[in-house]
């Protein structure tokens, strides 16, 4: 017997991380839509954007208490509110969750050619001087 409670915007397994990120990328949609919420359906991106800062500067503030509960749930809302933005990105045409997500990875790879391409470093110093290269290339600024 199944003893998960039922989700309206939700109804797969919850075991695997991949599963709570498509649960919450579920209900950061779901609150926008009909049946969700009307404060999330009137806040934009932007509003999010804002939103995302506060949350991240409660982060910062439970990192520097140590207190391990307070930081798992200040990251989440951290995680939370960006999603909530995707999901208003989305809804205003700006970009989806999924591009945004392939765009980050790309980026990532590429930011990151000394670990998988052909420049490797051997120190977070010249990791970060590689980085820095990649980047002013990419900003065509080399």
């Amino acid at each position: 017997m199944d003893e998960r409670p039922s989700f309206p915007h939700w109804n797969g397994p919850l075991e695997h991380e991949t599963d709570w990120f498509g649960a919450l990328a579920a209900l950061s949609r779901y609150l926008r839509g009909p049946d969700g919420c009307p404060w999330d359906r009137e806040k934009s991106m932007r509003d999010f954007a804002g939103y995302a800062r506060e949350e991240s500067d409660e982060l910062l503030e439970a990192i520097e208490s140590g207190d391990k509960p307070h930081i798992e749930e200040e990251w989440g809302d951290v995680f939370f509110v960006l999603l909530a933005a995707g999901a208003a990105a989305e809804h205003e045409g700006v970009f989806t969750i999924a591009s945004a997500l392939a765009r980050a990875h790309e980026k990532m790879i590429r930011r990151h050619d000394h670990v998988f391409g052909d420049a490797p470093v051997e120190s977070s110093e010249a990791a970060v001087a590689r980085w820095n290269e990649v980047k002013a290339r990419e900003r065509g600024e080399s």
